[in-house]
């Protein structure tokens, strides 16, 4: 289970003194403590709570790199940079562009979808099946793309 791996990766970096992934994990262990403490006990946790977690955090983090970017401040985006690295292993594997545009003219077939207009309709079709394994902004694209064929 993805939380045992956290832990063990947290571990880890706290016996060889990774101070940069050290820290990292420990905010995400602490994200995962509040979101079990938000379901109450005896509730598990599954990989996809973590991985939705994870995803909200790797925003977060490349949110405030364009903020620091735009500041001025080229070090302290390199530092949150460094922490969406060290976060998305995590993750599923993220699907190709080749992989997307399949499941997209998979879904648009199912649906009927074929011009601009069907854009919500296709994408609430589209994200149920990859299950994080493609940003949202990118399947966005992808989407609006096909339907502008």
């Amino acid at each position: 289970m993805l939380v045992q791996d956290i832990t063990h990766d947290l571990t880890q970096a706290m016996k060889a003194r990774e101070e940069p992934r050290l820290s990292t994990l420990r905010m995400l262990k602490a994200e995962l403590q509040k979101l079990q403490a938000d379901k109450g006990r005896g509730v598990e946790i599954t990989d996809d709570d973590v991985h939705g977690v994870i995803r909200r955090l790797i925003k977060q983090r490349k949110d405030a790199a364009e903020q620091y970017r735009s500041g001025g401040a080229e070090d302290r985006a390199e530092a949150e940079l460094s922490e969406v690295k060290i976060l998305e292993p995590y993750l599923p594997k993220q699907l190709g562009d080749e992989q997307l545009d399949a499941v997209i003219a998979e879904s648009a077939n199912e649906i009927g979808a074929s011009t601009p207009k069907d854009m919500g309709k296709l994408m609430k079709a589209v994200m149920p099946k990859l299950k994080g394994q493609a940003d949202g902004s990118r399947v966005k694209d992808r989407v609006s793309a096909f339907l502008n064929k």
